[in-house]
């Protein structure tokens, strides 16, 4: 497989590795709801660090990832601090922030992805798939890196989103009208989509002009372009009339035996008269629940860089300081990426999350069906807690507001086809309105108008597209979505082959966590209630013990020590388990032999001795 070759590349291909594992402290005041380490998080802290602090409870479990990376225009700012001890990086950080002068920010920027891409697919979990947005800046970069962390049957598709509602008039050459979203997944020849809902525009397509029992359906032809051996006879039409074969250059696409079967069971349409060329009708009630996701996404359904900064302007339009984010992801784009690949309790890490449109997403998609979807974000930036936070605590609990929420009913675009079709869409847009209480009886009826969902509904046409919206004047408060988070800094560096000398002693839930994934690579499960004291948690092979507290002088004491009486209650509570396996035991010290642990099926790691010396 081709590599991408950059400069400084040998120094973060295996970065990752020495990024010191840094444990989540909560911030209670900060979140919403009782501290909940396995729930919602929002993250201050470098994500490179952030992402290893993830590793020993969330490795293997994240389902989707969302990130929107800097997209390296030039004028962003970003900076490059990995600390990489290598000379040329050292070199590299006296130049920062990274901007268009700079002739090596490519390189930087690939240097900035890698290690933080290794660390993602490390957390997806095997039916992940991981999205990201870019712009022409980077994106053929970030294939090839991709390619490389993923492999190259990694990738699933480049989606184009059309992220623009006008042109930009004032551009040099072309208006750029559209990002990318890139796809790849752990697991790509077994991932697969979820299929999108059908919209209003699409079901109205279905029809039952004949009144047909089995429902509405739609026209499907009957001629192809593909070769085919059967495919060459001709059809007589219910008023005689004989057409001697499909159209010039084309084929039926199916047997003569198979197209009279399909007539005999009425799915042939014949126009209305007959005597039209045949057609095959597909039954809204056979197709499938949904669509195959498309490729290009237009802001009409996903929203616009317009969108995206109105809405947060509105959320964030009054109460606490804060600094309105400048570029912005629209709620609803993120919305049809969790639709796509995510189903309804899925894990969803975004570790460039900005102004939290990915958890404003994951909350408002569990508001609408019911699901248990989680998010965990995380932010570098200085507004970590007064942007990206806030925004959530305002999307739980509902935020001041007084302005005009609109959602679209209805949206087609309008062909000469289709204007011929005037009066079915006419009782369409009608449909809609009974539906939503505004009918004439129902706007008489104050009842009525009290449980609407909108003030009113407004239909028009611009550009070529029909458009029915709902409006409704939000005064005093928007709703809030419920909810809760966790607000998270980084704690301490936990380096076991220094350990701060005793001098600092991580919390046991800390240092314990990450003991466990180093061991075993899995995340820590639940504790049961049963366990005796010093249990980390139970591994495919064996269970795992650390003798420890944060105490310098019990860490020197006896009582830190395997003893044999320790051994045996760990051995009997594993042989009451009845499940055969062995225990390993992390302690600073033991007054065990070799073989005395052989017989208890104990294996012994012995803690840094930095970890309780005398300092």
């Amino acid at each position: 497989m081709p590599e991408i070759v950059f400069k400084g590349k040998e120094y973060v291909y295996n970065h990752h590795l020495t990024v010191p594992y840094r444990p989540l402290v909560a911030v209670p005041d900060k979140g919403i709801g009782a501290p909940d380490l396995g729930g919602n998080l929002v993250i201050h802290g470098d994500n490179l660090h952030a992402l290893k602090s993830l590793l020993p409870r969330h490795a293997g479990q994240v389902d989707l990832v969302f990130i929107d990376p800097p997209y390296n225009t030039g004028n962003e700012g970003w900076c490059y601090s990995d600390g990489v001890n290598s000379p040329i990086m050292r070199e590299w950080l006296s130049s920062n922030p990274v901007d268009a002068e700079d002739m090596l920010r490519h390189d930087k920027w690939l240097c900035m992805m890698w290690p933080r891409l290794v660390l993602l697919r490390e957390l997806l979990s095997e039916r992940g798939s991981l999205w990201m947005t870019l712009d022409d800046n980077e994106v053929h970069r970030a294939r090839m890196v991709l390619d490389e962390v993923f492999g190259d049957d990694g990738f699933v598709a480049s989606c184009i989103w059309h992220k623009m509602d006008s042109p930009k008039n004032t551009a040099r050459q072309f208006s750029v009208d559209h990002d990318y979203l890139l796809v790849y997944a752990k697991q790509a020849s077994e991932w697969t989509p979820r299929l999108l809902p059908r919209s209003e525009g699409m079901l109205a397509r279905y029809q039952n002009p004949d009144g047909d029992p089995r429902g509405p359906w739609l026209l499907s032809d009957l001629d192809a372009r593909n070769p085919y051996s059967k495919g060459l006879y001709s059809i007589t039409t219910p008023k005689g009339r004989v057409i001697e074969g499909p159209p010039k250059g084309k084929y039926w696409r199916i047997s003569k035996e198979k197209f009279d079967e399909m007539h005999a069971d009425n799915r042939i349409w014949w126009g209305a008269d007959g005597n039209a060329a045949p057609n095959i009708k597909r039954f809204l009630s056979e197709v499938k629940e949904g669509v195959v996701p498309q490729t290009i996404w237009h802001w009409e359904d996903v929203g616009s860089t317009r969108n995206a900064k109105t809405e947060l302007l509105n959320v964030m339009a009054s109460g606490a300081e804060h600094e309105v984010f400048v570029t912005p992801k629209p709620v609803s784009l993120v919305e049809r990426v969790l639709e796509i690949g995510a189903d309804d309790d899925a894990l969803v890490l975004d570790s460039f999350a900005g102004s939290g449109t990915t958890a404003h997403a994951v909350l408002k998609a569990n508001a609408k069906d019911g699901g248990t979807r989680r998010f965990i974000l995380v932010e570098g930036e200085a507004y970590a807690d007064s942007l990206t936070a806030e925004r959530v605590r305002r999307a739980i609990g509902g935020y001041a507001w007084v302005g005009t929420q609109r959602e679209t009913l209805l949206e087609q675009k309008l062909t000469f086809t289709q204007f011929r079709k005037s009066a079915e869409w006419l009782e369409q847009i009608r449909a809609i309105e009974l539906r939503e209480g505004f009918a004439e009886a129902d706007l008489a009826d104050a009842a009525s108008t009290a449980t609407r969902r909108f003030d009113k509904i407004t239909t028009g046409i611009d550009d070529g597209v029909l458009r029915v919206v709902g409006e409704r004047r939000i005064a005093e408060r928007a709703p809030g979505l419920g909810g809760s988070f966790t607000f998270c800094t980084l704690g301490e560096p936990v380096e076991l082959e220094k350990l701060l000398a005793g001098e600092r002693l991580p919390a046991f839930d800390a240092l314990g966590a990450w003991l466990f994934y180093t061991a075993t690579g899995a995340t820590l499960p639940p504790i049961p209630q049963d366990a005796p004291r010093w249990y980390l948690g139970e591994a495919q092979d064996r269970h795992v013990w650390l003798v420890y507290e944060p105490d310098l002088g019990f860490l020197k004491s006896p009582e830190a020590a395997l003893t044999l009486t320790l051994a045996r209650t760990l051995q009997a509570w594993g042989t009451a388990r009845g499940d055969g396996k062995g225990h390993l035991v992390f302690a600073p010290a033991k007054y065990l032999s070799n073989r005395q642990l052989l017989d208890h099926g104990l294996v012994y790691a012995p803690l840094p001795f930095a970890l309780y010396r005398e300092s």
